[in-house]
């Protein structure tokens, strides 16, 4: 399997086309490597919000400053984080692990202790960007799983937020949206498609010691 030569492929997809959509195995590859992404702890502190219904989508391209992917992607993936992290999702972590490894209370209390001291001496704002980081380390998964599986995307930043999160009533759920990536397939007269990349050297770009 020829790595580089998917990634080279990849590019921020400008225009999706409209007509194509993932399959349903495609789409379930994508909620797989979400939830194989790592994070910090293993806590999964993000959720992925599937978004596929058109008329919502619609609804904010206004909010994504006219960007239409958004629209006319197969897909959009809404990459949240917890409004907060508490002790629950500390305890559930824990007794998660017991579950499936069937690790003994002795060996799992002092680590979960540990981890609910760490927690406490955060501010939430400090939560949320602890949090944050992990949301991106899952924007760069995602985008190199669909680079691998002929999916194109488009990583964004530039939404509004807080009307994503009316929108989607992510409140209710105790969310907030950190990140988009609208996936599908790419436009036949996509220009951007050709463009040869632009990166630095590799001797600019790495230190061997």
């Amino acid at each position: 399997m020829d790595t580089i030569k998917y990634l080279e492929w990849r590019y921020a997809t400008k225009k999706f086309d409209a007509t194509k959509k993932l399959s349903d195995a495609k789409l379930n590859v994508l909620k797989q490597a979400f939830n194989l992404t790592a994070t910090s702890f293993g806590l999964q502190t993000i959720k992925l919000v599937i978004v596929e219904n058109k008329e919502k989508r619609e609804s904010l391209v206004q909010y994504s400053y006219n960007q239409k992917q958004v629209l006319d992607a197969s897909h959009l993936l809404v990459i949240c984080i917890q409004n907060d992290i508490i002790e629950a999702d500390v305890n559930d972590y824990y007794k998660n692990i017991k579950a499936i490894r069937d690790t003994s209370e002795t060996i799992l209390e002092p680590y979960k202790k540990a981890l609910i001291k760490t927690v406490s001496k955060m501010s939430v704002e400090e939560r949320q960007q602890w949090s944050k980081n992990q949301a991106y380390i899952a924007l760069g998964n995602l985008m190199t799983v669909c680079a691998v599986e002929g999916i194109d995307s488009c990583p964004m930043e530039g939404f509004i937020s807080d009307s994503y999160d009316d929108m989607l009533k992510l409140g209710e759920k105790g969310l907030k949206s950190v990140l988009l990536l609208p996936v599908g397939y790419r436009a036949s007269d996509d220009m951007f498609a050709d463009f040869e990349k632009v990166r630095k050297s590799l001797k600019e770009t790495i230190i061997e010691l």
